[in-house]
């Protein structure tokens, strides 16, 4: 294959570049996808089962024309941790339920009504900033999880998270041929060596690892429903609207296409709702298209679904495969901390390419105005509290720019702007 070659959408992987391509996938989406179920304090093997369910449901509705890993969504947290300390989590399941069918309907609202609104609600000065923020807003966490901030940072800390950073950055670009397409893996793997070598990893940890119960099974709960903890969760609905879009936004991007009109944006929406219904309806942590994975196309040039399902089949098998679950969960942070740190700024990129791409007229004070009011909003820490809800970061910014954008089309109706 020959060095840096994009594989399009619908193009078929042989299989000896589908297994490590796919087990890449896998690993950009681990990290961040079981750390909510254990902020949830629940097992991580039903939520790697939904993830890789969720995926291979999110890439028949979309006809396999929109590549996109579901992870755990990290939007509920807020609002689930307060419904799961006063009521329970089988609680905060029934209110993942009712988030996921509204987020159904939703879906065929925006069927029936088309999607030239989105330039309305947030044309691209805001879109761009919104879409940065996705990625930018995470990158304290990056460098939390990597352990190169706060009291956990040693030496061994250090030099596991630089030498998956460095291998990540410098392969992305020096290496040729296969080892171009799967940077992302290599490096997890040198710095899990790393990891090995400087004592982050102990060893007896990848033995106890090796030694679990061959077959386990996720451990599958029903939802149980109150209307007070569903008005809780209920709001994050119009958060993950907002993420959606802005991925669905940035993977088109990435791989050059219009997702938002093939296969549409009412299919992908659908589908990812879709996903968090089921998800509570068996136990698991709502899902989402996840930035992580977009990161990796967008390192990688290799968009095929088939290389999305290969990481969904694994996620499933993992679920159940004792050790082979066990041996991913002891990955340390620092090397987590490591890819994390280049995707999401991979994101934030993204986000800015929006803006260059759409040709954004700074001469003109809305835009300015807009592209400044999201950005500081978004990374200011500002939190506006909406009785037991919380709002801040990207989607405060969403927010804001959405209100902003509205406005300034009213002003437009009724010539009131002197952008003219």
């Amino acid at each position: 294959m020959q060095s840096n070659r994009i594989i399009q959408v619908e193009e078929k992987v042989p299989p000896r570049l589908l297994v490590p391509l796919s087990i890449q996938h896998m690993f950009a989406m681990f990290g961040a996808s079981v750390l909510v179920p254990f902020i949830f304090k629940m097992n991580p093997a039903i939520v790697l089962f939904m993830n890789g369910i969720g995926t291979l449901l999110f890439i028949l509705i979309t006809k396999g024309k929109a590549p996109a890993y579901l992870g755990s969504s990290f939007a509920f947290i807020a609002p689930a941790t307060i419904v799961i300390n006063n009521w329970g989590y089988q609680y905060a399941l029934g209110g993942f339920v009712v988030v996921g069918a509204c987020g159904c309907v939703l879906a065929f609202i925006i069927y029936k009504c088309g999607t030239d609104w989105i330039n309305v609600v947030l044309p691209p000065a805001a879109m761009g900033p919104v879409v940065a923020l996705i990625g930018l807003e995470l990158a304290g966490s990056a460098a939390s999880t990597g352990c190169i901030v706060g009291d956990s940072v040693t030496t061994g800390t250090v030099i596991t998270f630089l030498v998956t950073l460095a291998v990540a950055v410098f392969g992305s670009v020096l290496f040729r041929g296969f080892f171009s397409t799967i940077p992302i893996l290599i490096a997890i793997i040198c710095g899990y060596i790393a990891g090995v070598l400087t004592g982050v990893i102990e060893t007896q940890t990848i033995i106890d690892a090796l030694h679990t119960s061959f077959i386990s099974i996720p451990n599958f709960q029903t939802p149980k429903f109150d209307i007070n903890a569903i008005l809780i969760i209920l709001p994050v609905l119009l958060v993950i609207a907002n993420e959606h879009i802005g991925h669905q936004l940035v993977t088109g991007k990435v791989i050059g296409r219009d997702l938002l009109k093939d296969p549409g944006l009412h299919r992908s929406l659908f589908a990812d709702n879709f996903s968090t219904m089921i998800s509570g309806f068996i136990g698991s942590v709502p899902t989402t298209t996840y930035g992580e994975n977009i990161g990796v196309m967008a390192i990688t040039k290799v968009y095929s679904v088939r290389v999305i399902g290969g990481a969904a089949v694994l996620s499933i098998i993992c679920s159940f495969v004792g050790p082979l679950a066990a041996l991913i969960q002891t990955i340390p942070g620092p090397v987590i901390g490591g890819i994390s740190f280049l995707l999401y700024g991979m994101i934030g990129t993204s986000g800015l390419r929006i803006l260059v791409d759409n040709h954004v007229d700074y001469s003109k004070n809305r835009n300015m105005i807009l592209t400044s009011v999201i950005f500081v909003t978004g990374l200011s820490g500002v939190t506006l509290a909406l009785g037991d809800v919380s709002l801040s970061g990207m989607t405060l910014a969403a927010i804001v720019g959405m209100i902003m954008s509205l406005v300034f089309y009213a002003f437009d109706k009724f010539h009131l702007s002197n952008d003219a």
